[in-house]
């Protein structure tokens, strides 16, 4: 959490360093700047060696006052904790994107009754795409990188321009410290201690009587590079909502169908579904005779990709095979990012296409039949002399509140279409009448009723299949999870720059070192970190190689030695 910062009428050190107005600790000596702090004997606050930050400038302006919301760790904090409950929200009931094919406005209601109906007005049913809790991801993200930002560059600044020769305060107010007399020359004492210090892998600074010893720097900065991989991550997972980096739908496949997968230029047909059962001596005991288990469910499909007319309704697109593949669970078609996954199956024949025949109910006359395909069907045909045009088509017919005609899903499970027929004995605007192919729609909606409104009760020409080779079944149906994650290798990266932050905080600790000799007396002062029992026992060990026997619990410092 940032704090602010005193007012200062001069940040001027004694030692006659000029330091930034906010700077607890002088830049070059480490003298507390603060009156409170140069009086008071507690240990220091050495986290960014008392440099001054920009979120604590006195007078802060608009901008700088948006630095410091940000840069605060108390609003990442909050930011985080409200993220999560949002997460905790979307978990109470189903989201959306977990169904193959529903209505949500009306499911959530008849499924959970109320609840569920207050649970989809409150935007929960898709909460992970909602606007709220992308934007508190963004926020978190801005967090993270101007609280980097606000800390690391000073810590990077003060860690880079260190000085040898620091002041006594500063030396016997760290956790750290040994004051005591030595016999030898200063500078020959130093050199010696020196030594030992270079075997633990300290790099050794020296300035006369002052010595400045430093090892594991690098481990600093771990917090940092965890803050980068999960910006990393982050700008990844907000990534996945642009279109065309990521995909997660279940779509249906009808048997000996080519199907365009949304969104792409791909399209993947069905060749043929396969499916084996147990038989009943291969099934364990307590589902003998209680259900049909599959053995086996495969998919052999074949991926195309459109190499020209996509988009043109008009026209027939141009496909190239591209990838095939026999799909089974958990072995999926992939081709460039694009995987295709087994997921369910639909055994019950699905209509593909009829041949109805235009039919005069006066005389019985049939004039001719087309081919209509319950898919891209053509858009005019000819029966004798007349033209029979489609004006509307519904997959799955239904009606909405107020009556009108609906498709309530992409599926042809109630297809029916609306044509306008012209030609002799018809009004000059021609008859409209409604078709469904299937005998069971046609008694459900009543379509003699429907025509017989339609047409004002001159009606007599009639749209029927004669026989039933003229109709096309698809044998079953797969359902297959198209899948399309092109920011996963950024999650991915983000999560092992993340691992690498942790082993760099976690085993490692930056490890320093000051001492002065001035008037044949010692004065050192130590600091980490972490982990202030090894490092204690690392200095004795050091200065026992110097000959100077040392209690390694008098170097604790607990309240300063000024």
């Amino acid at each position: 959490m940032s704090s602010k910062a005193p007012l200062f009428t001069n940040t001027k050190c004694e030692c006659g360093h000029q330091n930034p107005v906010g700077t607890v600790l002088c830049e070059a000596c480490g003298k507390p700047l603060e009156e409170k702090e140069a009086e008071s004997s507690e240990n220091l606050e050495m986290r960014y060696d008392g440099v001054a930050r920009r979120s604590q400038r006195v007078n802060p302006g608009i901008i700088d006052r948006v630095w410091n919301f940000f840069s605060s760790v108390k609003i990442a904090v909050y930011l985080i904790v409200l993220t999560l409950l949002g997460s905790m929200l979307g978990t109470i009931l189903p989201q959306e994107s977990t169904f193959l094919n529903i209505d949500a406005s009306t499911y959530y209601k008849q499924e959970y009754g109320t609840a569920g109906d207050i649970y989809y007005k409150l935007g929960l049913s898709h909460t992970y795409e909602s606007w709220w809790f992308v934007t508190l991801l963004v926020m978190i993200g801005a967090s993270l990188v101007i609280c980097s930002l606000d800390r690391v560059l000073p810590l990077y600044k003060a860690l880079t321009r260190q000085k040898i020769r620091k002041h006594r305060q500063f030396l016997t107010r760290q956790k750290v410290v040994l004051v005591t007399e030595v016999q030898d020359d200063p500078e020959t004492w130093v050199e010696r201690v020196a030594g030992p210090l270079k075997k633990r892998g300290y790099r050794v600074k020296t300035d006369g009587g002052a010595l400045l010893a430093e090892k594991h720097r690098f481990s600093r900065w771990g917090p940092y590079v965890i803050h980068i991989g999960l910006i990393i991550f982050l700008l990844a997972v907000l990534a996945r909502g642009l279109p065309g980096l990521n995909m997660d739908q279940h779509l249906a496949f009808p048997q000996g169908e080519i199907t365009q997968i949304p969104d792409t230029t791909f399209y993947l047909e069905n060749k043929k579904f396969i499916v084996e059962f147990y038989t009943e001596e291969e099934m364990p005991e307590e589902f003998r005779g209680k259900k049909v288990l599959p053995k086996l469910y495969e998919t052999q499909a074949v991926l195309y990709e459109c190499t020209a007319d996509c988009g043109d309704p008009s026209k027939k697109p141009q496909l190239n095979e591209v990838a095939s593949h026999d799909i089974r669970v958990n072995s999926p078609l992939s081709y460039k990012g694009l995987k295709a996954y087994q997921f369910d199956y639909d055994l019950t024949p699905v209509l593909r296409s009829v041949q109805p025949e235009l039919k005069d109910s006066r005389t019985g006359e049939v004039y001719g039949k087309f081919k209509l395909t319950m898919k891209n069907p053509e858009r005019s045909f000819e029966a004798g002399p007349y033209t029979v045009t489609l004006k509307e088509k519904y997959m799955d017919f239904g009606l909405s509140d107020e009556g009108q005609p609906v498709s309530v899903s992409p599926y042809p499970n109630a297809p029916a279409f609306l044509f306008l027929i012209t030609g002799p004995d018809l009004p000059a605007e021609g008859q409209q009448y409604f078709y469904f192919p299937k005998q069971v729609d046609k008694t459900k909606f009543q379509q003699t009723a429907i025509n017989d409104k339609l047409g004002g009760g001159s009606r007599f020409l009639e749209l029927e299949v004669g026989d039933m080779k003229d109709v096309d079944f698809s044998e079953s149906t797969t359902y297959l999870n198209v899948r399309v994650d092109r920011a996963m290798p950024f999650i991915w990266v983000g999560a092992a720059i993340v691992m690498l932050g942790l082993v760099l905080g976690f085993y490692w600790q930056h490890r320093r070192v000051w001492l002065t000799v001035d008037d044949g007396v010692l004065t050192l002062g130590g600091h980490t970190n972490k982990n202030w029992f090894g490092f204690r026992r690392e200095i004795v060990g050091v200065l026992g190689k110097v000959d100077m026997a040392v209690d390694e619990k008098t170097l604790d410092n607990g309240g300063g030695l000024a």
